[in-house]
């Protein structure tokens, strides 16, 4: 499938603003003054940083965070249950710990919470959860932190995983069983914010198993619910709804080793219900009035979310003098969201104008294999090759629930992808270069749009798409210093939201093989990167520059949202410390900031817009210190700072103001563990100091409307009990 051509603009060479440039040299000189020893080769066990962790994400092999030229960062395990005790929105764990991420919205909506001014694609276990086909914010909501190892986050545009990663990656691992015998956990939690109708409860608990001997089996058994009231802001008000009221998780993982062979078996199945008997009061954004809530009964049924995972994985570890791992997954996804006497629904063949109510549910249906084989030392010592072939089968729909119709049809889509990469590592150098060649094929069937559109005819077809998608990188490291820089540039690809191009069309005798819109995003991120890591401290600092000429912007008029293939280019730095200045105390720190620029209009022309909230979240300083003050006491504290953003001001879409404004909040969270001969006692305080603000999304947002006005939750204490036994 063509492609609009590159233009000059466009193939540039890597620029940064000087600021940018010498706020990463110096936050890097500075930590390097603090520490001059470099860490040992066996670091301690309970050591956050440690330099010979590894990662499988960025590679789709075992590799150790240094020798990997690109931003790839991992949220331990530790990093999890901490801020669990406070809050178990996974989205706001990824805001405190990786800085290019955008402030979490605290709803079951994801609209907004993108990777570096782009959408990041999630998995679980390597297996998809996004629905690029038709993206509608739900996806962030599949997994509970009980059953959570670690999430490795790759940022930067990246095809290592398959398609759809043109902000990063975001692979969340589940727990396998790592002590002989068997474990089991009980956890306990209840919460409050001192209000009626703001508590919560969960319930969790976990069985694990592992067998003696040379070939030894695994099990690991998951079962947990929770339930979270609407809560209240700063003031005491009642939050609006849309957020989740009571959610449910089902895991299993199975596994055999057989010699050089290992094969596992996972299923995971997690619910998440919004409230039935609340209604949301709309807000007043001239007067700063946040929406609310109060009892009531809806019109429609209430918001559901249920993400069903499912692989079976087969490994061997020497198989033709390499390394080999097959993936079978399967995953099924449904998201109802709120409804309404909705304008865009409404229909005078089924009920008069303004009368009918109806809701939409996005469902999606994916299958996939994903193959790798890795030959170390291949000829000579030190060169690496990787061949593998990924396949992925996807099946999305939207339908109005209510009244049987279909607003965007059946999308079936195929994605076939071989792959091969060659890394060569001769002493403190690692050179890395990778091709992958994506072939796509979407087909639809013939359907009508709603009469909101006219209902015209839209003739069915099929879409091919092919595209040598490119990596290349290297990685130094200065001797025995603990310092280290990589250069790196990755290329992703996916496809834009066809769901919301094809709900849309208006045009007659339109046809799915000749709408434009349809072409994909190929996304070009270059990067450049310094760390240090000593005994303890550590520091890394990089930054990028993202392109893609053929974007994917939503512009949202009347509250109908339509699609704009322009230009993007998205630039940042990202940096990142910290320091132990004792075994017992360890501070932290990061910051991000990002600027994203896109063009008013599809042919090539200026970079004359910023990225809006949907795509792009503000500057971002966060700050945390861990302190265990006593043998069986441990405590943290984090700050959590998002600056200030005005765009577009004075900027029109048609007759649709642009102009996003956010003043910018500052948030304090705190926790407090004890461990005890009965158990695990916690405390975590969220908004500590119980700041009355509203969301960033939902304050920026230039479509926004009074029933968006969303406040942030207020302060709420929650008091956790784990026991193993």
């Amino acid at each position: 499938m063509s492609r609009p051509p590159r233009s000059a603009r466009h193939t540039s060479a890597l620029r940064f603003t000087p600021h940018a440039l010498a706020l990463a040299a110096s936050l890097c000189s500075a930590a390097a003054a603090s520490q001059a020893q470099t860490l040992p080769e066996e670091a301690p066990a309970s050591s956050v940083q440690q330099l010979e962790r590894t990662v499988v994400t960025a590679t789709r092999s075992s590799k150790a965070l240094e020798k990997i030229p690109g931003a790839v960062s991992v949220i331990g395990r530790q990093d999890i249950e901490t801020q669990s005790l406070i809050s178990e929105d996974p989205s706001q764990l990824l805001t405190l710990q990786i800085p290019g991420y955008a402030p979490a919205r605290q709803k079951m909506s994801n609209f907004g919470e993108g990777l570096r001014g782009r959408n990041a694609l999630l998995l679980l276990d390597g297996i998809p959860q996004t629905n690029p086909l038709r993206f509608g914010g739900r996806e962030g909501y599949f997994a509970d932190p009980m059953i959570v190892e670690r999430i490795e986050v790759v940022s930067g545009a990246s095809a290592a995983q398959g398609m759809g990663a043109t902000g990063g990656i975001i692979n969340t691992i589940t727990r396998s069983p790592r002590r002989v015998g068997t474990q089991q956990l009980l956890e306990l939690k209840f919460g409050s914010q001192g209000h009626s109708n703001s508590s919560s409860w969960k319930t969790g608990y976990r069985l694990e198993h592992l067998s003696e001997g040379p070939d030894p089996w695994s099990a690991l058994v998951y079962l947990g619910q929770r339930s979270q009231d609407v809560g209240v802001d700063g003031e005491g008000r009642m939050l609006a709804t849309e957020s989740l009221h009571k959610a449910n998780d089902a895991f299993i993982k199975l596994g055999q080793r057989l010699g050089d062979q290992e094969l596992q078996l996972m299923f995971n199945q997690f619910t998440a219900h919004g409230f039935e008997d609340w209604v949301d009061v709309p807000g007043d954004r001239a007067r700063e009035l946040p929406a609310s809530s109060k009892p009531g009964r809806l019109d429609y049924q209430p918001l559901y979310n249920r993400s069903r995972s499912a692989s079976l994985s087969w490994s061997h570890a020497d198989l033709a003098q390499g390394q080999a791992q097959l993936q079978l997954f399967a995953q099924r996804f449904a998201a109802r969201y709120s409804g309404g006497v909705i304008a865009t629904f409404q229909d005078a063949a089924i009920a008069p104008l303004n009368t009918l109510v109806d809701q939409s549910q996005i469902e999606a249906r994916k299958w996939g294999l994903r193959a790798s084989w890795v030959r170390q030392d291949l000829w000579t010592p030190g060169l690496e090759l990787t061949l593998g072939l990924d396949v992925l089968d996807d099946v999305s729909q939207q339908d109005l629930t209510l009244t049987g119709r279909a607003w965007v049809p059946p999308l079936k889509f195929r994605s076939t992808a071989p792959f091969a990469q060659l890394e060569y590592e001769l002493g403190p150098l690692t050179l890395r270069g990778g091709l992958r060649d994506e072939h796509t094929q979407l087909q639809v069937d013939s359907y009508n749009t709603l009469a909101f559109y006219g209902k015209p005819r839209v003739q069915g077809g099929e879409r091919r798409a092919s595209e040598m998608v490119k990596s290349l990188g290297a990685v130094w490291r200065f001797g025995r210093s603990g310092w280290s820089s990589f250069v790196a540039y990755n290329e992703g690809f996916g496809p834009p939201d066809v769901g919301l191009i094809l709900r849309a069309v208006k045009a007659a005798n339109s046809s799915v093989t000749d709408l434009v819109d349809l072409q994909p995003i190929v996304t070009q991120n270059r990067e450049l990167g310094l760390a240090w890591r000593g005994r303890q401290a550590s520091v890394s600092a990089s930054v990028y520059e993202s392109r893609s000429d053929l974007g994917s912007q939503l512009i949202v008029s009347n509250g109908i949202g339509t699609v704009q293939r322009v230009p993007i280019t998205v630039r940042g730095v990202e940096v990142s410390g910290e320091w132990r200045p004792s075994e017992q105390l360890k501070l932290s720190s990061s910051y991000a900031r990002t600027r994203g620029r896109t063009s008013s209009t599809s042919n090539g022309g200026a970079l004359d817009l910023d990225l809006g909230a949907r795509s792009q979240g503000p500057d971002k300083w966060v700050a945390a210190a861990t302190w265990q003050f006593a043998p069986q006491w441990s405590s943290q504290l984090s700050l959590q700072r998002q600056l200030p953003r005005h765009a577009n001001v004075g900027k029109f879409s048609g007759k649709t103001s642009l102009e996003e404004h956010f003043k910018g909040v500052t948030l304090v969270d705190a926790s407090l563990s004890w461990n005890t001969a009965q158990g695990q006692w916690s405390a975590g305080v969220e908004n500590l100091f119980n700041r009355q603000y509203i969301t960033y999304y939902s304050q920026a947002h230039y479509a926004g409307t009074g029933e968006d006005f969303y406040a942030g939750r207020g302060r709420g204490l929650s008091l956790s009990w784990r026991r193993p036994f």
